[in-house]
């Protein structure tokens, strides 16, 4: 079971996301999971992948223009229907509560859709996810810097448990959708 997970990062938040959510999808026995940033990632090996998780920063409520130039390569895989079927996943960061969060995912679900693809989410019966989530995918808030001299904000521990259970869901879910059963090898 391949499983692709691309992102666009600013500043390492998005992609501490997108590691937790690699980690995530590793646990799963079987899972063989790639990372790449949109600037490496390559289009041509998505029709090998069984599942594909996107993410980026929410800028201003939408998608980053790094990761919306990435999703406008898709353009011959969607003629071909070569991504129908595949499962997809989304999550993304923003730097202010209300940032747009899930009108960000909203808007990376919306290609896959186009594309064929099955959505995988997040339940309220993970806790983080109940608390403070979204069925969508993982959209987590990382407060602006007020200097450039301060620490990066990163994702919360509550905010990568999130990214993981997305990582691991999608792996299971992809699992069975493949005719495969994997179960979970660690947490």
């Amino acid at each position: 079971m391949k499983i692709y997970v691309v992102y666009d990062s600013d500043n390492g938040h998005t992609e501490a996301l997108a590691r937790s959510i690699t980690d995530g999808a590793g646990t799963v026995a079987g899972a063989d999971v790639y990372m790449d940033h949109v600037r490496e990632a390559d289009v041509n090996r998505l029709p090998d992948m069984d599942a594909l998780i996107w993410g980026c920063p929410g800028h201003f409520g939408t998608i980053s223009a790094g990761m919306k130039t990435w999703i406008d390569k898709l353009g011959y895989l969607w003629a071909r229907g070569e991504l129908i079927g595949k499962v997809g996943g989304v999550f993304c960061t923003t730097a202010t509560v209300h940032g747009g969060v899930e009108a960000t995912m909203l808007n990376l679900i919306t290609p896959m859709l186009h594309q064929g693809m099955i959505i995988v989410g997040l339940p309220a019966s993970i806790p983080e996810n109940a608390l403070y989530g979204s069925y969508y995918g993982v959209g987590v808030t990382c407060p602006v810097e007020t200097s450039a001299n301060d620490p990066i904000n990163l994702p919360t521990e509550n905010d990568l448990a999130l990214g993981r259970a997305l990582g691991q869901r999608v792996a299971v879910v992809t699992g069975r959708m493949i005719g495969q059963s994997h179960p979970i090898t660690k947490r």
